[in-house]
């Protein structure tokens, strides 16, 4: 061999900062960090049914680079998989994060993996694992990408969904945090254009976690028939998801609040009130689906909780936005 050898790193993978992030981790991964996989104790059920989760936080990583705050994305990446499992009525158990990086920074990726522990607190669910891969020449120096998967379970016959619902059923907007983690490749574009000025604190506000809420609430003997998580689509993709075939919502605008976030974008001028609703939550970020008498309690039990319409036979879609 005439060429000076080559080791990994040359090739742009720094295993000794891999050892590091690993170390810098292991006290907030349920179990430590030295199996090949991690789980948790299944909790007694009659009939359960697991149901898993998937998603990530999109271009806010961008976004968030862009002002120096990470500490939010950790929340941003479990609360979009374990919104979407409650809307099944499934309480969180474990919790997986996948990180890729251009190069790794073992002190940036022990703040997001953090924050994803933090988060998984909130939702009550563990984080038994993941993944941190480097992978130099894909992703360039500075740049990343964020993905996470959760399990949940539910009593089979206690599963929330459009077969519960009927005609008449109280439909409950709860509020959201902001922005949530949807629409931030159209919130960059008018930011760099100059036409959306809000503080970085409500660019950044990480995704409200609705877990505590829902499950609480049916705790408490509140029905819910069905949930739907207000992403990306906002509530014309999302809220058609919970109801049956051949029923629509007749929602009245006036009976929530946009947020600061919804307003910003409408009043840039660049949006219009049509495409502002389907790309972004507009200040629901979850809608709770109920029978009329009981939408009383259910707006009293949970924080942000308001009455926005109802359930409808024979409309197509969404009537009112």
């Amino acid at each position: 061999m005439t060429e000076r050898p080559l080791s990994y790193r040359d090739a742009g993978v720094d295993l000794d900062a891999a050892r590091r992030h690993t170390e810098g981790i292991a006290a907030v991964v349920a179990g430590g960090v030295d199996g090949f996989a991690g789980g948790v104790e299944m909790p007694p059920m009659r009939d359960p049914l697991l149901l898993g989760a998937t998603d990530g936080v999109g271009t806010k990583l961008l976004l968030a680079s862009e002002l120096g705050d990470l500490g939010g994305l950790g929340q941003d990446l479990v609360a979009m998989c374990v919104n979407d499992l409650i809307c099944a009525g499934a309480r969180p158990v474990m919790f997986l994060d996948y990180l890729a990086v251009g190069v790794l920074d073992p002190e940036m990726t022990r703040e997001l993996v953090r924050s994803i522990a933090d988060a998984c607190d909130m939702a009550e669910c563990a984080l038994v694992g993941g993944e941190t891969a480097e992978l130099p020449g894909l992703y360039s120096p500075g740049h990343f990408d964020l993905a996470g998967f959760s399990v949940g379970v539910v009593e089979r016959d206690e599963q929330l969904g459009p077969h519960r619902v009927k005609d008449g059923d109280a439909i409950i907007g709860v509020r959201s945090s902001g922005f949530h983690s949807n629409g931030y490749s159209l919130i960059r574009r008018l930011r760099d254009e100059g036409d959306l000025d809000l503080a970085p604190s409500l660019l950044l506000a990480p995704t409200r976690i609705y877990v505590k809420d829902v499950l609480g609430a049916r705790e408490a003997g509140i029905p819910i028939n069905a949930a739907a998580h207000i992403t990306g689509g906002g509530l014309h993709e999302n809220l058609p998801r919970a109801l049956p075939a051949g029923y629509g919502a007749a929602l009245d605008r006036g009976a929530w609040e946009l947020g600061e976030c919804g307003r910003a974008v409408i009043q840039s001028g660049r949006v219009t009130e049509e495409e502002a609703f389907a790309t972004f939550n507009m200040g629901v970020g979850m809608c709770l689906i109920t029978s009329p008498n009981a939408a009383g309690e259910l707006c009293d039990a949970i924080d942000g909780a308001s009455v926005i319409g109802a359930v409808r036979q024979g409309i197509e879609g969404l009537d009112g936005v």
